[in-house]
């Protein structure tokens, strides 16, 4: 795993703690009032930006980064 800083918008660091709360996307399109397309694709670009092929990857990595 690359110790380097992962770097998150600030709207992706919203996402991030709404999905750390366990929110669903169709949630998260309705508080951010946002499309639900534009979720999934926040969801795709944090999958990738921690390397994670699932959602709970993404929590885990942002606990063990100290992002939440």
């Amino acid at each position: 795993m690359d110790k380097t800083r992962i770097a998150l918008t600030s709207r992706e660091r919203d996402i991030l703690r709404l999905i750390c709360e366990g929110k669903t996307s169709l949630q998260i399109a309705d508080i951010l009032s946002l499309s639900l397309p534009t979720i999934k694709w926040y969801r795709k670009r944090l999958k990738s930006k921690f390397d994670a092929a699932t959602t709970y990857e993404i929590v885990r990595r942002a606990v063990q980064e100290g992002l939440i």
